[in-house]
């Protein structure tokens, strides 16, 4: 299906209209250049409603960057989505959580748009979608396709938006990929347009005293209460911020959107007198950084008390590449006492811009030290660490540290339940890049028949994972905590919520089940019927798996059978017959 020529034209028209001011508006607010030039006249919008987000590019997430925006839908699914340009559908994804159903199209210009949580794909996409589930015995299917396969046209309709995944509620996620590098990039670069006319709000701002030591949860912070609005902010109180050592300064700020919601902004930069020392920019990123978030904010903050605090200095091994200047890493160190003004700038992708400027002077007694707590070794950010005991052993690549650490660690009883002794390993406050390597030596009670059903856990009893190896648990967590080793011996529960031995099934679309699992996860399900594979389809924001049956299922009696296994492969089984 494809629009007509009259709403396409007025599609590419709209656009077209706004390209330039949006492709300069950020660039030119922020005092930075982009990194290169975007097209800004080859795509249209992805729905035609108006535009309006629930989330915008960069905005920070749990854990790492919005890489896309989210386009409101009215609080409903089934709007069409459109091939935003011509191109090629260049991989297909149906995920157990994560974007759900997902799209990816190719286009000639070297760009690559993704469409993601969508309710379901045109029919000949859903066709080869099913085929290839069907080949791979699998829901969960991500293949890549070839130039040739499914070419698109540019306003096509290609899918309907929806709430699949991980969604928390019924929008369309769209992003723009460089195709070479798979780097996202901000969409409103494109030139496509979201209408804001509303200025950025700065609520908080936050100095911390880190006098030449690395960033922890035990850095010195001070709190500023701000007034202002509609662009212009500044202290309440304090008309000059003594400082002594080395200080960096962090913000709490956010983009009102007409809608009322809270997105992220696009650029913050800090000025000292005229000289710029700190630039972020959210014109793009790469995936495997993205977790660096936790180390852009002020993360023990955000553990402890919630807030999310934009700081405006860099940790060493921050691999993020939005940083566009960071003078000392936009730490602070003044060498006399005359007065000088700091001047935040904080820029939505549309050029509406904040400020917030104050007085800082240099005062000796002023400095504030911070209490670092001993640890057991020196962990260096730049480098592999480990840390060995009789009965735990750390192996820790580089780059999984922000910054270097004073590694503590401390033994602790056995908890009931556990087959080991419990490894405090520093704390949860700091944040990890990646996973590391942990083993935990099993106590003689356990035993050597159980020994593959053996994981280590965290004090919440999250699984980290596990295998045996020489008489320890190897696990691969990615957060510090308190680990210890425990059993997962009992298989997934299934529920049936429709079906029962014997029932009769004539006019009902679908078998239904609610499916859990106590501890590792569940790892896989697999459904047939009088023998024959079926396509079970899962939600795991409900924990619901269903069959939708296929007309050519013949009346008369039928068997059907579910199997579901977790990660520690303790496997559970269902059977009913019944009829059609």
């Amino acid at each position: 299906m494809k629009l007509n020529r009259r709403l396409l034209h007025k599609k590419v028209l709209f656009t077209t209209l706004f390209s330039l001011l949006i492709a300069g508006s950020a660039a030119g607010q922020s005092g930075a250049p982009l990194t290169r030039s975007y097209p800004t006249g080859d795509f249209i919008p992805p729905l035609d409603i108006r535009p309006s987000l629930s989330g915008s590019f960069g905005e920070i997430r749990a854990g790492h960057f919005h890489s896309g925006l989210d386009y409101r839908t009215n609080q409903r699914e089934g709007y069409p989505v459109y091939a935003v340009a011509d191109g090629f559908v260049s991989r297909l994804r149906v995920q157990i959580g994560g974007f759900g159903n997902a799209l990816y199209i190719g286009h000639p210009n070297g760009y690559t748009t993704v469409y993601a949580h969508l309710q379901r794909f045109s029919p000949r996409i859903e066709r080869i979608i099913k085929d290839y589930q069907y080949r791979k015995r699998s829901f969960d299917v991500d293949f890549p396709l070839m130039p040739i396969e499914i070419p698109v046209k540019k306003g096509e309709i290609v899918a309907w938006s929806g709430n699949t995944g991980g969604s928390g509620g019924p929008h369309l996620h769209f992003e723009i990929r460089d195709s070479k590098t798979e780097e996202t990039v901000n969409p409103q670069l494109f030139g496509i347009d979201i209408p804001d006319n509303i200025k950025p709000a700065i609520t908080a701002l936050y100095m911390y005293r880190t006098n030449g030591l690395p960033f922890s949860e035990n850095t010195p912070r001070q709190y500023f209460d701000l007034s202002g609005s509609n662009g212009k902010y500044y202290l309440t109180k304090s008309p000059v911020i003594n400082i002594g050592s080395e200080v960096g300064f962090g913000i709490i700020t956010y983009d009102p959107q007409p809608a009322g919601n809270q997105n992220g902004v696009y650029s913050i930069e800090l000025k000292l007198d005229t000289t710029t020392i700190y630039l972020s920019m959210l014109e793009r990123f790469a995936f495997a950084n993205s977790r660096a978030v936790n180390s852009h904010i002020d993360y023990p903050y955000l553990r402890l008390y919630g807030r999310t605090i934009q700081k405006s200095f860099v940790e060493p091994g921050n691999p993020l590449k939005i940083y566009k200047t960071a003078i000392n890493r936009g730490l602070i160190s003044l060498k006399d006492q005359e007065v000088h003004t700091l001047t935040y700038r904080v820029s939505d992708v549309k050029g509406n811009t904040s400020t917030l400027s104050f007085k800082i002077r240099y005062n000796p007694a002023s400095v504030i030290e911070g209490k670092p707590e001993p640890g057991v070794k020196k962990f260096v950010y730049n480098q592999p660490n480990e840390y060995t005991t009789t009965d735990m052993k750390v192996n820790m690549p580089r780059g999984v540290l922000y910054s270097d650490i004073d590694f503590r660690y401390e033994r602790e009883a056995k908890r009931k339940g556990a087959f080991s002794a419990t490894h405090k390993l520093h704390t949860p406050l700091i944040p990890l890049h990646s996973n590391y390597d942990l083993w935990i030596k099993a106590d003689s009670s356990l035993p050597p028949h159980l020994y593959s059903k053996a994981l280590i856990v965290d004090s919440r009893g999250v699984s980290q994972g596990g295998t045996y190896d020489k008489g320890f648990i190897k696990g691969s967590p990615r957060v510090f905590g308190e680990f210890y080793v425990k059993l997962d011996t009992i298989p997934p529960t299934i529920r049936p919520l429709n079906i029962a031995d014997g029932k009769q099934m004539a006019g009902i679309s679908k078998v239904s089940f609610k499916i859990s699992d106590n501890l590792s996860g569940i790892r896989s399900f697999e459904g047939t019927i009088d023998g024959q594979w079926v396509l079970m389809e899962y939600d795991p924001k409900t924990a619901t798996l269903w069959h939708i049956f296929d007309s050519s299922l013949a009346p008369g009696k039928h068997h059907l059978q579910l199997l579901v296994t977790d990660m520690m492969m303790n496997s559970r089984t269902f059977n009913a017959t019944f009829y059609k």
